[in-house]
């Protein structure tokens, strides 16, 4: 059997593969049931079910989705669960099964989610997308994915369904936390980044996993902020902005791709032939395999409406260009049929089922369809790991405000009051697509500033309500605490935390009460989860009002999944920090920047507005925008870019090399920083260029370039970036990317709202002079 020769080409030994595999077998590598359907585990014993069984033996399966996937859906908890060790024997259980009861021994692709670590139990919680986005660093976010992918692999897993790439038009949309922001080359850059960190110079290795980008496309974009509605978008549009983090992965060598539920102009994107066949193969030259979401294929027929049948489903979204099916139950049940009702042919099946063996070969997985479970035991949630989440924590944490340099604080401030619903719960710090966790594993704000405090000062704390509750039953003991000291730090926001069964808090003593009783969840975001208002929920504004009343210093923490519009907190907090969800070392990183040990460098990804009625407000909006609105300008809250410092950063001496270059010419603009503070500090130099002239309507900035710099205070830094045609390029009349001649303007500076310019000449090859 020559494709079992590892010697041989990849696309030789799929190809002898394939013709050795009946129509039963094809069908079965298309398809991807629910993975922790596959085991069961009881009393300490686990063992493969029947139902995984009988899928084997009616022609085999070719990936799972979720082996070791643990959270309220998969109905898996930390009783019967899998730790590291036992996860990696049950993929080798599951591995064993395939291959020694099939014809052919093919092994299976375990995919797992990994939107901000291994969803699995005891794996890494890193901070959500939306944080890492903050930190503006790419080579931490490519250590990150690399330890990701270590822990995946570990496992057994060999392939994920990260990175997010969506671009955020509306952040009332709950699934906002699991993108890096409202830009699409930061985005871009992230992405390339991520696919460089999770599938590294080879797939062949115990410790790299297949990168899968989603959500093909413009998943962040659809009307309102509603999950998975109707997107209205040009072509020109989705080029310039939501497929460009795509093409940039693409390029990168990302291996698979996943289609978005929503349409963009009448046509679902699982059923896309131009955007899964054109665009993505033909254009952009992408040798992986296609996966849709769960449940997207039967989408095409219930939701959007555009057949009616099952079988029809199956070949519009086969024929689009899609190779495999999360759940498989349209192409499990109706391919067959479709083939008999000459509704495809099959070499449409052939090509699919080409795609999914060169990547399992790309992957090794026929050499080592086995891993070590020692190695889990050791790599997963390793130190190295902890001390990453950590930093990425504090570069993610934005101070949005500081007045009369509230912050740092002093860790010797004889009483410290620690109050609200997020201080110390600690899935509410997590985000989405989070596993069940260990209560020992994660650090609250709580425990960060105890950490810091011991010895030093008395750390009092109550909760004082919950996040989406109206009782104001803990208001007394919150003001108790708070009287009693001479500095009130309030965690409030949002939380994205589903039903683990871990109960509610006890509003007057801050215990954990685990009852039988119905209790008001807190989750307000994640997936699922969209808002029409951006506010604060429950009585949270109304605590940090009776705070305030106190006449003592009041510092707020932010822990939440997407912007929050306060103006009262904007007015008369004395400091904001903005945490996202910072994982599961953000109690050490959040105290690391109250009390001074981390100076905050963390800038916005999203613009956030003074009051809902302004979105959509991102800021690369085009010059002709329209009016203001009656009650409210155009200007956000907090802009794209912003972020403050402990220390003062000077910006002077912007110049180019040349000031005029050809059309195909490149020049490098160059600009002096200064730290002109007491402290030193990281700064995100960030470069933005406007068109200032152009044939088409262009934005009035763009991003084009961001460095992340250190700088101790009084040292001054050259900073530079090189500009060549791909950042002055639009998509012109005929759909395609030029660059036109004319001036442009070439800013650099902190923030989009804060930069200074020079100016940039492109000419003709003759006008030149």
């Amino acid at each position: 059997m020559r494709y079992k020769d590892s010697s041989l080409p990849i696309h030789e030994r799929a190809i002898d593969l394939l013709a050795q595999m009946t129509l039963e077998e094809k069908i079965g590598q298309l398809l991807q049931p629910f993975g922790w359907k596959a085991y069961e585990k009881s009393e300490g014993k686990i063992q493969l079910t029947e139902v995984f069984k009988e899928a084997i033996a009616s022609g085999g399966v070719g990936s799972l989705y979720g082996v070791l996937r643990a959270d309220p859906w998969t109905e898996v908890s930390l009783e019967t669960g899998l730790s590291p060790l036992e996860g990696a024997e049950v993929t080798n259980l599951i591995q064993q099964y395939a291959i020694e009861h099939t014809r052919l021994g093919i092994p299976i692709l375990l995919g797992e989610e990994c939107s901000h670590g291994h969803m699995a139990i005891g794996n890494t919680v890193f901070p959500v997308p939306l944080a890492i986005g903050s930190t503006w660093n790419r080579e931490l976010f490519r250590q990150i994915c690399q330890a990701v992918a270590a822990e995946t692999r570990a496992q057994g897993g060999a392939a994920t369904y990260s990175p997010v790439l969506d671009i955020v038009r509306d952040p009332r949309w709950g699934r906002t936390e699991e993108c890096f922001g409202e830009d699409p080359y930061l985005n871009s850059e992230m992405a390339v980044a991520a696919v460089m960190g999770l599938q590294g110079d080879s797939l062949n290795t115990d410790h790299t996993i297949l990168a899968t980008l989603k959500h093909f496309v413009a998943y962040g974009s659809s009307d309102g902020g509603r999950n998975a509605d109707t997107v209205r978008m040009g072509k020109r549009e989705l080029m310039e902005k939501d497929l460009l983090p795509f093409q940039k992965a693409i390029e990168a060598g990302a291996k698979s791709v996943m289609t978005a539920y929503n349409e963009i102009d009448g046509v679902p994107c699982t059923s896309s032939k131009e955007l899964l066949t054109e665009v993505l193969r033909e254009q952009w030259g992408f040798d992986g395999f296609v996966i849709t979401d769960c449940g997207a294929i039967s989408q095409l027929k219930h939701g959007h409406q555009i057949c009616e049948t099952e079988e029809e489903a199956a070949t519009l979204a086969l024929k689009a260009g899609v190779d495999m099916e999360m759940s498989g139950e349209t192409f499990g049940r109706y391919l067959i049929n479709a083939l008999q009702l000459q509704l495809i042919d099959i070499s449409d099946i052939d090509l699919a089922v080409e795609r999914i063996l060169r990547a399992k070969f790309e992957l090794g997985l026929f050499e080592r369809p086995f891993v070590d479970p020692t190695t889990a035991q050791r790599v997963v949630g390793q130190q190295l790991h902890l001390e990453m989440a950590r930093q990425a924590a504090r570069e993610g944490i934005i101070l949005l405000k500081n007045h009369d340099e509230a912050l740092p604080l002093s860790p010797s401030l004889g009483k410290i009051a620690v109050i609200g619903p997020n201080a110390n719960n600690i899935y509410n710090q997590l985000g989405d697509y989070t596993s069940p966790q260990e209560r020992h594993h994660i650090i609250t704000v709580l425990d960060g500033i105890r950490a810091k405090c011991a010895g030093l000062s008395e750390v009092l704390y109550a909760p004082g309500c919950r996040v989406k509750d109206p009782s104001k039953a803990g208001f007394e003991k919150a003001m108790e605490v708070a009287s009693a000291a001479d500095t009130i730090i309030a965690v409030v926001g949002g939380s994205s935390a589903r039903d683990f069964g871990e109960g509610t808090i006890d509003l007057k003593t801050g215990a954990a009460v685990i009852t039988d009783q119905f209790s008001l969840s807190d989750m307000e975001c994640g997936e699922g989860f969209d808002r029409a208002e951006l506010n604060l929920c429950g009585v949270q504004l109304d605590l940090l009002q009776e705070l305030h009343r106190l006449n003592k210093k009041l510092i707020v923490v932010y822990i939440n999944g997407r912007p929050i519009v306060e103006p009262w907190v904007d007015e008369h907090a004395d400091a904001i920090l903005e945490a996202w969800y910072p994982g599961q070392q953000g109690g050490h990183a959040i105290a690391d920047i109250l009390f001074g040990d981390y100076n905050p460098s963390g800038r916005l990804t999203l613009s956030i507005p003074k009051h809902p009625g302004q979105l959509p407000i991102y800021y690369n909006k085009k010059r002709s925008r329209g009016h203001r609105y009656l009650e409210v300008d155009f200007h956000p809250q907090y802009v794209f870019g912003y972020g403050l410092s402990y220390t003062s950063y000077q910006y002077e001496h912007i110049r180019l090399d040349q000031i005029q270059i050809e059309l195909d010419d490149s020049c490098t603009v160059s600009v002096e920083v200064k730290n002109i503070g007491d402290v030193a500090g990281h700064e995100v130099v960030q470069l933005y260029i406007k068109d200032c002239t152009s044939t088409i309507t262009r934005p009035e900035q763009e991003l084009k370039g961001f460095q992340k710099i250190y700088i101790e205070p009084g040292e001054m830094r050259t900073v530079q970036f090189h500009i060549t045609p791909r950042e002055l390029q639009f998509v012109g009349s005929d759909l395609q990317w030029t660059v036109e001649p004319g001036k442009f303007e070439i800013m650099i500076g902190s923030n989009v709202g804060n930069t200074i310019s020079t100016s940039l000449e492109v000419v003709q090859r003759n006008l030149r002079s």
